[in-house]
């Protein structure tokens, strides 16, 4: 492999002079990001490259060797909303770890969580196209995510795997999000198991092993690198289209996602304290790691291709396209082999932002003209397509990596 491997690294004398071993061998890829600026304000400061989940981890491996996976497949399936409890049955050791990983952190504040809701009732539309087009097609030129989400048993049914993806930002944008109707906790506890098990697993497949840089995945730096593509991408957007947005309103969205990073197993001294903190780590940890690969590629044209099931023909895969191309640039185009759309993509550079203004009230209504109603429709079946609940969805452990 292109980097010193963490088995290699431990035998040489330990994991924190390791550490300091690999930042020196590899300083582009150094972690400099202060623990200070986190929700926690103090921390370790180790690289997050080698920082996985410690509880999560050797107990879903357990499982998966025990045979105890089925079985608790099946009995979390009841398990949906967050004040249930869990279902009798579990195993003792996966009932313990559950009852933790279900609670809020210490810092968790409701009266933001609570104003989230208003940001998000708001901004929904926005919010529907952003998580899809802009965070889910981000995700294919995000090297190590899209390599292991093609490897693992995702990767072989993609209209399932972003379905479960897409619950996330449906559940945290939903009103009850983390009040114990709502379903944002379980999500996120089920999500997080997922993650120990492909940690489990995904070493085990001869083809993702071939490709990988790492020897394990999704570590806490993988992690926070999916997060900052979706709430520090979500409100750079907004920013740059100049969206309004109240700063008690742009804060609470902000703690909506911190608390989702903290029940997804993220330590807290990674998780940013503010939009200045996160734009500050995302300079660092997304933006110079975006690359296309073979998987990338083949991921983003069976998302663009996942329009054709929406009634109305109006996200087919150019128009698709035309929005990635938009929210993404034309160098993220080009690697993902999106083709230029000459009606869509002049129609988007010039109407896009006179748009939003419509929207929000900055622009007299009658003088809209008919592009905007377009707009506006293809933002709700884009909300339809990635955030719909039109079948129950269930996101499980998986026992098994993408079939050969």
């Amino acid at each position: 492999m292109g980097e010193l491997s963490r088995r290699n690294m431990l035998k040489a004398g330990g994991a924190i002079g390791a550490i300091g071993a690999l930042s020196m061998a590899t300083p582009a890829h150094a972690w400099t990001w202060s623990p200070q600026g986190s929700v926690a304000g103090t921390g370790a400061g180790l690289d997050p490259r080698w920082v996985w989940d410690e509880e999560a981890d050797p107990l879903v491996a357990s499982l998966l060797d025990r045979g105890d996976v089925p079985r608790v497949n099946e009995l979390l399936r009841t398990w949906t909303k967050n004040g249930q409890p869990l279902p009798a049955g579990l195993p003792a050791d996966l009932r313990d770890f559950m009852e933790r990983a279900r609670q809020l952190p210490s810092w968790a504040d409701q009266g933001k969580l609570e104003l989230a809701v208003e940001f998000n009732k708001k901004r929904g539309l926005y919010l529907g196209v952003l998580y899809g087009l802009a965070s889910g097609m981000m995700s294919t030129v995000i090297p190590k995510e899209a390599r292991a989400v093609y490897y693992s048993q995702g990767g072989a049914d993609m209209k399932d795997r972003i379905s479960k993806t897409a619950k996330l930002g449906y559940d945290i944008g939903s009103p009850n999000a983390y009040r114990p109707d709502g379903e944002m906790i379980v999500t996120c506890v089920k999500t997080r198991l997922v993650h120990a098990a492909v940690r489990h697993l995904l070493p085990q497949s001869p083809y993702w092993s071939e490709v990988a840089e790492e020897e394990i995945p999704i570590s806490q730096r993988d992690m926070m690198v999916t997060w900052h593509s979706l709430p520090t991408t979500v409100m750079q957007k907004m920013v740059s289209w100049k969206v309004p947005i109240p700063s008690a309103e742009s804060t609470a969205f902000l703690h909506s996602w911190q608390v989702g990073a903290h029940m997804l197993g993220i330590k807290d001294e990674y998780i940013p304290a503010s939009w200045a903190e996160a734009n500050s780590q995302a300079e660092q940890v997304l933006t110079p790691i975006l690359a296309a690969t073979p998987e990338g590629i083949k991921l983003a044209d069976i998302l663009l291709n996942l329009g054709s099931s929406v009634d109305g023909g109006i996200l087919s895969k150019p128009i698709l396209g035309a929005f990635t191309r938009f929210m993404l640039g034309d160098e993220i185009a080009g690697w993902l082999k999106i083709p230029r759309e000459p009606v869509w993509d002049p129609l988007l550079r010039l109407s896009w932002r006179p748009f939003i203004a419509v929207r929000e009230g900055l622009l007299p209504f009658p003088l809209a003209p008919e592009a905007y109603w377009l707009f506006d429709e293809f933002l709700r079946k884009a909300a339809l397509l990635f955030l719909s609940e039109a079948r129950p969805i269930s996101i499980e452990i998986p026992e098994t990596n993408r079939p050969s």
